[in-house]
């Protein structure tokens, strides 16, 4: 099977069942835990005889040593001993209830509990009416549909598009989404591009999820190892608030036969559920844009009374957007020997919040400590359910030598010049193009197999760290900054300057101002170079208003990343000539058009 989304609609249809007995926002109830269940039940289907066979073997056995006997048999970490299965549950249409219970009971506790975070039990009851047989024929729909054709990977994409069509029946804000494939690809090219430790023969590595959802990051990093060299192991970790993602992810862990403990559920602010571990590698991409007022309590309890000794030392963020407690978690899971991240991110964390505020502080805590190694701009209308801008963050506390001190940025945004493209002239966009159509917000995609565009490029720009007409590369300090506050003295009607009894000036309220005064300036040569408070206020504020002072007790440094700005072009406008050539022509093209209708 190639194309999952054909295999997702076709299990969407089956949804069409439920209509009139379901409001289409609770489709997922059902279909969701129905697809893990035939999923499991095509995967054990092979050995599910031998291991019925083998229960009168077991009867004496503890049940965790049948549960390790079981589970050779069927040839997974799971294994269900009920006598039924999909077609045998449906072959006795007046008892679907009772036999898909007992199916359910059958499965070994660690696939059991997945199903139980579904909350399946409830939907059978509400099925299980005799007038409407709707139990018995979507047991049945699901029967008669083909799984053993479908990889980890393809139930993966069939999962998140799923997902994805539930969502959108329910108005999820545009915080809830997915990660598109080619997103994550790009992600995973980028973390492994300079670890040439996973060449070694039976070398292991971890990764590590904070908000894995169905784990379609883990997947692919698993993939990308493995196809760098088959004698890695690459071990997965993640954590997921939503039970029916978490269940979705835990049951690819089982089939794949890693360990399912490494996946936890709950909410990874309040309860880290691997709170003592590190790993060699992090991906993300958490929700944008969420707040996090219902962690709040715990959150500024472990700010306060735990520092850096805790996860959220640098600061805490504005309570709507918790994006930067994301990535804090994540450092605190740095390993001292080196470790690399990568998150996704909207454009909020780059530049949210002035001097001194609790974004700021964080970019500050991260960039003067050299993690941050790259940012990477990507195209919009990228995700399903958001068309916002969004950025890639790479961090890297154990730099190459060639990157210490300093920030790449790498603006693959593309042209935004559709009639460019449409002539053909790839050259101008060589990150993106546009899907033969839409999926809800997602009208464009990353090329994925192409050297000269797309992932490999990016990826081949990123590498190469060097300058150019899609890459900046600047020192660390040229991202901070003074925030300062310049004093005018006040002044009473007949002009004089009021003093305190100290003889100093009073300052005017009224003519109070700020200025952000940059760590570096561009010399005449175009060179960075460092400045002072002094020396800039000397040169840009008191020669226009020189009874000014700088208040500084109220001096604050900051940090903040306008990407934007590095990256401007400026458009010279068009000629004189020009506009009244095009004026003139479209004045033409009009009384051509009325000759043509009047004669």
């Amino acid at each position: 099977m190639t194309n999952f989304k054909q295999k997702a609609d076709l299990i969407w249809d089956i949804a069409g069942l439920l209509r009139g007995d379901y409001k289409r926002s609770d489709y997922g109830k059902v279909i969701l835990p129905l697809t893990v269940l035939r999923r499991l039940d095509a995967v054990l289907a092979p050995t599910k005889e031998k291991v019925l066979a083998a229960l009168p073997r077991v009867e004496k056995m503890s049940e965790n040593a049948k549960d390790l006997y079981l589970n050779k048999i069927a040839g997974y970490n799971f294994h269900n001993r009920s006598r039924f299965d999909f077609a045998k549950i449906v072959a006795d249409p007046n008892n679907v209830a009772m036999n898909l219970r007992n199916y359910i009971n059958g499965f070994s506790s660690n696939a059991r509990e997945i199903i139980e975070y579904f909350n399946f039990d409830d939907q059978i009851d509400r099925m299980d009416d005799p007038k409407s047989d709707l139990l018995y024929q979507v047991v049945k729909a699901f029967a008669e549909m083909p799984f053993d054709d479908v990889d980890s990977m393809q139930m993966g994409y069939i999962f998140e598009e799923l997902i994805r069509k539930f969502a959108e029946q329910s108005n999820e804000t545009a915080g809830e989404h997915f990660t598109p494939r080619e997103v994550i690809e790009l992600m995973v090219n980028l973390l492994f591009n300079s670890d040439r430790e996973i060449f070694k023969e039976g070398i292991v590595k971890t990764l590590y999820d904070p908000a894995c959802g169905t784990g379609g990051m883990l997947s692919i990093g698993e993939n990308h190892i493995k196809r760098l060299n088959p004698d890695a192991k690459l071990e997965l970790f993640g954590q997921e608030i939503n039970p029916e993602s978490y269940a979705i992810c835990k049951s690819d862990t089982l089939i794949k036969g890693e360990n399912p403990s490494n996946i936890k559920f709950g909410n990874t602010f309040t309860v880290d559920g691997l709170r003592d571990e590190k790993f060699d590698y992090m991906l993300s991409n958490p929700p944008f844009g969420v707040e996090w007022k219902k962690a709040a309590k715990t959150i500024k309890a472990e700010y306060e009374n735990l520092g850096f000794a805790g996860r959220f030392g640098a600061g805490l963020p504005r309570i709507n957007d918790g994006s930067l407690l994301f990535l804090q978690h994540m450092i605190s899971k740095m390993k001292p020997e080196g470790s690399r991240i990568g998150i996704v991110f909207n454009g909020s964390p780059l530049f949210t919040g002035q001097a001194g505020s609790g974004e700021s502080n964080i970019r500050r805590w991260i960039i003067e400590n050299d993690w941050l190694e790259a940012i990477v701009a990507l195209p919009d209308q990228l995700f399903y359910n958001t068309g916002i801008a969004t950025y890639i963050w790479v961090l890297n506390n154990q730099k190459d030598a060639k990157c210490r001190g300093k920030i790449q940025l790498i603006n693959a945004t593309g042209s935004k010049d559709e009639a460019l493209m449409e002539e053909g002239k790839r050259d101008f966009n060589r990150f993106w193009e546009k899907m033969p159509r839409s999926l809800g917000d997602k009208r464009k995609r990353i090329p994925t197999n192409d050297d000269e565009r797309g992932i490999n490029y990016i990826t081949k720009l990123y590498g190469e760290f060097e300058e150019g007409e899609f890459v900046k590369i600047f020192p660390n300090d040229y991202f901070g900054y003074w925030r300062v506050t310049v004093e005018r003295p006040l002044r009473d009607e007949a002009g004089n300057i009021v003093t305190d009894t100290k003889g100093r000036p009073k300052p005017d309220k009224e003519l109070r101002d700020t200025e952000n005064i940059p760590f570096l300036r561009e010399d005449e040569e175009g060179n960075l170079v460092p400045q002072s408070i002094e020396e800039y206020f000397e040169r840009e504020v008191l020669p226009h208003v020189p009874d000014a002072w700088i208040d500084e007790s109220k001096t604050k440094i900051g940090y903040e990343i306008n990407f934007d700005k590095y990256f401007y072009e400026f458009k010279p406008l068009r000629s004189l000539d020009a506009i009244r050539a095009d004026i003139l022509a479209l004045e033409e093209s009009s009384r051509e058009l009325e000759r043509q209708v009047l004669q």
